[in-house]
């Protein structure tokens, strides 16, 4: 699976599964629509008052879950951030490109933009007589780049 392959399983899916630690390191999880962008960022919009965002503010380490049908997945492991700017409008467009009611969810009081940065995937596909796992680090899978001076 090269990076190409990748973003194209990502988004032919919105949800994902994100686990966290708790800042008791109980771990936690919850479901999470989300956008990917060509750099293979994942964002995703919440409530600055759930726990899944404390969570990720005391420990911005994550874990998602992407697919589990037709017998596939990509599990993500990533470092989380909030946006601001010109960086968080760019992401909001890729979000509402997946969520266009994503707008109207800026409205409400206390909405976040997460954003989680790749540093390893593991893509598995079970389907046909021989499973398929490609595991892909950050350099495997960051966007090229041209040359550089």
């Amino acid at each position: 699976m090269n990076r190409e392959d990748l973003l194209t399983f990502l988004r032919r899916h919105r949800l994902a599964v994100e686990a966290t630690v708790s800042a008791t390191g109980a771990p936690q999880a919850a479901v999470v629509g989300f956008g990917v962008s060509d750099d293979l960022e994942l964002v995703f919009d919440t409530l600055d008052t759930t726990r899944k965002l404390r969570n990720l503010r005391q420990e911005p380490r994550v874990a998602l879950v992407v697919g589990w049908d037709e017998e596939q997945t990509a599990q993500i492991e990533g470092v989380a951030d909030e946006p601001a700017g010109a960086e968080l409008e760019r992401l909001k467009t890729v979000y509402f490109a997946a969520y266009p009611d994503g707008p109207a969810r800026q409205a409400w009081k206390g909405i976040t933009y997460v954003r989680v940065r790749p540093t390893w995937v593991r893509y598995s596909d079970f389907r046909g007589a021989e499973a398929r796992v490609v595991e892909l680090d950050a350099p495997a899978i960051a966007r090229p780049r041209g040359p550089t001076a």
